[in-house]
């Protein structure tokens, strides 16, 4: 079997992260009727209503499988309930795709395990890592959630939804970076 470096996994987190959010706002972008006032972002990939629901629902599934190979291969060997809960959470992302809005309750399920397995996984390695950007990322994840649901703010559910996976990709990308830096000094 051949040794995979764990660098490559590290450029499998970022390629997961930079195809889901290309969709999402492709999606956006072809979408006249999405309304961030109205509209959760899972109403782009619903496969009857949404002329963008391919690329949406592509974008999550690609996405998801990349970022479990991210999951697996990077941060479970350095973390391991992080991992384990990025895994479930990157699944849970594909199955945020293929079960689109289109299966109703089924759809509202898988995206909420979604949700709490990407703000767990981050309180995970904010414990497991002493992480003060995965804590600040949960953070921020969690109370944009409470006030929404508090009803502190007006604004359709997209809102905490992208709020908390841009605090999740954050994350992803300054670790990935400073762990690419520290790897870089090794070598000199």
């Amino acid at each position: 079997m051949a040794y995979v470096s764990s660098k490559a996994y590290l450029w499998t987190g970022l390629a997961g992260i930079a195809i889901a959010w290309a969709a999402v706002c492709a999606s956006i972008a072809l979408s006249p009727q999405f309304s961030w006032q109205a509209n959760a972002l899972s109403d782009l990939g619903h496969s009857v209503r949404s002329v963008v629901a391919p690329i949406f629902n592509f974008g999550l599934a690609l996405g998801g499988a990349l970022l479990l190979l991210y999951a697996v291969g990077y941060l479970l060997p350095r973390a391991k309930l992080s991992g384990m809960l990025m895994a479930v959470a990157a699944f849970a992302l594909q199955l945020v795709a293929v079960f689109d809005e289109v299966y109703g309750r089924l759809h509202f399920l898988v995206s909420i395990f979604f949700f709490t397995m990407l703000l767990a996984a981050l309180l995970a390695y904010a414990l497991e890592r002493r992480s003060r950007l995965a804590l600040t990322s949960f953070l921020l994840g969690i109370s944009t959630w409470i006030l929404y649901w508090a009803g502190v703010y007006t604004a359709g559910i997209a809102v905490p939804e992208a709020v908390s996976a841009l605090s999740t990709s954050a994350w992803i990308i300054l670790d990935s970076a400073k762990a690419l830096g520290t790897s870089r000094i090794k070598r000199s």
